[in-house]
């Protein structure tokens, strides 16, 4: 695992950008590097119109990744944003991970990503280097521990 550098969207609202860093200081202690394409306050975007956000902005940058982390926190059930792109991941087969914020306690998970996360992991760096590399799906409470048994939506055939 060590030395390992992935390309990695970290999907999050503003307001937890200093939690964009202990994530990859997490990362970075347990053997993997990210380069991250995401919009912070250290890469800001000036642009105003949604459309171009979306299309000129976010659009190319998740293309470029090869898994959307969601950065999971309180503010972050709420976020049109977030939620936007968590489906356009999932609409490129993107690999999409759910990241619980540090002692996150009571959070909701944006619906985009209870609807299409391949995994929801606790703050845990062998976990969240696992459900990156694909090496394992588990959903995962805050604490780590295993989320109450989730039902799945069953489609009919053809």
């Amino acid at each position: 695992m060590a030395g390992q550098t992935k390309n990695v969207f970290i999907s999050h609202i503003h307001e937890d950008d200093a939690g964009l860093g202990k994530i990859k200081a997490l990362l970075a202690q347990n053997g993997m590097s990210i380069r991250d394409s995401s919009i912070n306050s250290t890469n800001p975007n000036e642009a105003k119109s949604a459309d171009y956000i979306k299309s000129g902005i976010l659009a190319p940058q998740i293309q470029w990744a090869g898994t959307l982390l969601v950065y999971v926190s309180p503010g972050t059930k709420n976020s049109e944003w977030v939620n936007w792109e968590i489906e356009y991941a999932h609409k490129l087969g993107k690999r999409i991970v759910g990241v619980w914020e540090q002692g996150a306690k009571d959070c909701e998970l944006p619906d985009a990503l209870n609807n299409y996360a391949d995994a929801v992991v606790g703050w845990n760096g062998t976990s969240i280097i696992d459900a990156i590399n694909g090496n394992c799906d588990p959903w995962e409470k805050p604490d780590g521990s295993p989320s109450d048994v989730r039902p799945i939506t069953r489609h009919p055939c053809g």
